[in-house]
């Protein structure tokens, strides 16, 4: 056996004074960075302050927060000052996108404490349900005086009642019509009536039946977790005297909201897809996978990102209140037969996977891509940030 150098190779003086000189320069260099870094938080301090600024204003005379053309002219401007500094145009929206996010939440949040009519007195018809809840919160803290009737409290309903200026009206939507019919009779003829189901034809037609004054529409596309309502979008379905509605509407956008105006009809024709075909597919490929008991940890580790993502949104179903999507799903005779239609459509593609007709598959397939158009590119663009950002997080 080799005995081991008792004396290892000494570094000679000038390699030694060299790696010092190294170990120098990164120091100073370092200490550049973080000079540099100091300056960049006191600039955001200082950006910050004139967000203030800015939130005082728009309270003052019940502004947006949100400003879609300012926020995309903004970035625009910033992507075109960093390729021309050299930097990755993509790095730089990142960047803003994240500043201009945290004012938004930071204005939000001020904003919550702004009534548009601040001291209104606000009835909650189930305000004791998690919408009831979480909008009682947001009423509350923009200093609107708020009451609740929720089942137990139908004895009180016309001290509940007197002198309100808002009803809206947060109860599943098999009962939603008859709760219409029953506080109507009880609430001021100036009172704004408002539901929030996530169909509007059937409620809004019972609302303008049995209240006289004005009558709005809404469905928040959100449910009771958002911490911000922060560029939530809040469909606005007119039904009387908009403008007697519109101090509602303006607290919405005060909150943060994007208001999207539309009528009835059109959108329970969207939301039926939105909502109920998506949902009850969502729940079809979870049910297989349960009937097949796949073991859904072995797969993720053989899983690309995109797989991921969608398994994600599998499970996100299943982990809410089940009676959630069976009012949305089977809300009304017309979203059932769509869904009867949908189901009907698989069933033609049975044939085509029983005989292994690839030509048929990839004919299909060109005249849904065809039929998708530009909007392809987009989606791979927005999947295509959404798998990036999996991937940095796991």
């Amino acid at each position: 056996m080799k005995n081991k150098n008792p004396n290892p190779p000494v570094s000679a003086p000038n390699e030694k004074s060299e790696n010092l000189h190294v170990d120098q320069k990164l120091e100073r260099l370092r200490l550049q960075l973080d000079a540099i870094d100091q300056k960049i938080v006191s600039l955001l301090a200082e950006r910050q302050a004139e967000v203030e600024r800015i939130v005082q204003l728009k309270k003052a005379h019940n502004l947006p927060v949100y400003h879609p053309a300012r926020e995309e002219d903004l970035i625009s401007h910033r992507r075109s000052q960093g390729a021309k500094t050299g930097l990755n145009p993509d790095y730089v929206e990142e960047i803003y996108r994240r500043i201009l996010r945290q004012s938004r939440v930071e204005q939000t949040a001020q904003m919550a404490r702004k009534g548009v009519r601040a001291g209104a007195r606000v009835l909650l018809i189930g305000g004791l349900g998690s919408m009831g809840q979480y909008f009682h919160q947001w009423f509350a803290a923009a200093g609107y005086h708020v009451r609740i009737l929720d089942c137990q409290d139908w004895p009180n309903v016309d001290r509940l009642c007197q002198d309100v200026e808002l009803a809206l009206i947060s109860v599943p939507i098999e009962v939603t019509v008859s709760v219409v019919k029953k506080i109507a009779a009880h609430l001021p003829p100036k009172c704004v009536l408002a539901d929030i189901t996530s169909i509007k034809r059937i409620p809004l037609t019972a609302m303008l039946e049995a209240h006289r004054g004005p009558v709005i529409g809404l469905h928040p596309l959100f449910g009771p977790t958002p911490s911000t309502m922060d560029k939530q979008i809040v469909v606005v379905t007119p039904g009387r005297d908009i403008a007697g509605c519109q101090w509602l509407i303006d607290q919405f956008s005060a909150w943060g909201s994007i208001i999207l105006q539309v009528d009835a009809d059109e959108h329970d024709k969207i939301m039926s897809i939105v909502q109920t075909v998506r949902h009850f597919a969502t729940f079809a490929f979870g049910q297989f996978l349960r009937r097949k008991q796949i073991n859904l940890p072995r797969t993720l580790e053989f899983s690309s990102p995109i797989y991921r993502l969608e398994l994600g949104m599998v499970g996100r179903l299943f982990a809410q209140d089940p009676s959630l999507y069976a009012e949305i799903i089977f809300a009304s005779p017309e979203r059932c037969a769509l869904l009867m239609e949908y189901l009907e459509s698989l069933t033609t593609n049975l044939e085509m996977v029983k005989i292994g007709d690839k030509e048929a598959f990839l004919a299909e397939f060109k005249k849904i891509a065809d039929w998708f158009g530009p909007f392809s590119e987009q989606a791979m663009r927005e999947s295509s940030y959404l798998i990036d950002k999996l991937i940095e997080r796991f």
